[in-house]
């Protein structure tokens, strides 16, 4: 009897190598109609593979994920220190012209806002 429990073993362990060494797909959908509207419908697509095999084909969202994976990123990726330089110096100068443009417009709206008042109920003289 425990020759036939090896085998019957031996067999699955067999199949369940091939499955992730291949790789297996599922797919389906499930669809509720009712009188010929459509309510509801659910795509299942599902995978399995192993790890290795699912890295060949390029899923290995797992490998990025901080709940996951002890390599995920908790924190987003710092940029090099070039490239972080060259960012910094590009924010100060849109900063420094954001702040030169607001001095220009900024007269301009009081000016236009007096004018507005003067004129009572409404348009400014143009």
């Amino acid at each position: 009897m425990r020759q036939g429990r090896d085998s019957g073993n031996s067999s699955l362990v067999d199949v369940l190598e091939r499955v992730l060494d291949k790789g297996l797909v599922i797919a389906g959908d499930i669809r509720i109609n009712l009188l010929d509207i459509e309510l509801l419908t659910i795509k299942v697509r599902l995978l399995i593979a192993s790890a290795d095999k699912a890295r060949e084909m390029g899923i290995d969202w797992w490998t990025h994920d901080p709940h996951l994976s002890s390599k995920g990123e908790a924190e987003p990726k710092k940029l090099p220190d070039g490239d972080q330089k060259k960012l910094s110096e590009r924010m100060d100068r849109i900063e420094s012209q954001l702040g030169q443009l607001l001095e220009r417009v900024g007269p301009q709206k009081k000016s236009a806002r007096s004018a507005r008042a003067g004129a009572g109920h409404g348009s400014a003289k143009r």
